[in-house]
């Protein structure tokens, strides 16, 4: 072959080069690119880092295409604030199934109340970008009952949270007077401790300290809570 040949001669492929961004998908698919995309922003930097332009980037299409889907940055972060919660809520639900079914109605409903925070915090350790989008950037409690909120149970963190109170009333291990807000005072509590290990002055906690706290800082929670000693009949 003639040197002017080889010259016009195409490239050999990089074998190891990342195949090309993917820029057509079949209907359906973008929307849903777009979300896990946005999700995974969410994961490695919290609700800040969740940006149309970069999603689409990520993606691989114009943002023209991505606003087909979502209006703006705000329509993004609010789906991923939800899924986030979904997350959450998955989370909970595996650590109240791991309470072993054969204790007695009270104490297993004492267990799985108590598995909703330490689930909760558990969450909060181990996907901290994710925590931050779900209980940081919604400024009500529209979220609390929406289905595109809630885990593969069908339930929301902030439902799984009432079921479990609403347990304890039934199994007569909380006065039935003590119920009306309870939730909101459990939430706060575990909410705070969450906060402070990872925006507050407890962050510089050790690893697995939050961990090691979670179920006494439950206990007190129920106990903060006026449950009883299972003589309750109300």
């Amino acid at each position: 072959m003639s040197s002017s040949a080889a010259s016009d001669a195409a490239p050999a492929p990089d074998r190891d080069a990342p195949p090309p961004p993917r820029t057509t998908y079949h209907h359906g698919d973008l929307r849903r690119a777009l979300l896990d995309a946005g999700t995974d922003l969410a994961r490695e930097g919290g609700p800040d880092k969740v940006v149309l332009r970069e999603a689409t980037r990520r993606v691989g299409v114009s943002a023209n295409a991505a606003y087909r889907h979502f209006a703006d940055r705000d329509a993004l972060l609010g789906e991923v604030v939800s899924r986030a919660q979904a997350r959450a809520a998955d989370v909970i639900s595996a650590t109240m199934d791991a309470v072993p079914d054969d204790l007695d109605p009270g104490p297993l409903a004492r267990a799985r109340f108590r598995a909703v925070g330490v689930g909760y915090l558990r969450f909060a350790m181990d996907e901290p970008g994710l925590f931050r989008a779900a209980f940081a950037v919604p400024v009500d409690l529209s979220r609390a009952a929406s289905p595109d909120a809630a885990g593969s149970s069908g339930r929301t963190p902030f439902q799984l949270l009432s079921d479990a109170l609403d347990a304890m009333v039934d199994a007569g291990v909380m006065a039935a007077e003590q119920r009306p807000g309870a939730e909101l005072l459990a939430w706060s509590a575990v909410h705070g401790m969450a906060m402070l290990a990872l925006d507050g002055p407890l962050r510089d906690l050790p690893p697995g300290a939050v961990d090691e706290l979670a179920p006494r800082l439950v206990t007190m929670v129920d106990l903060g809570l006026g449950l009883s000693d299972g003589s309750v009949t109300g």
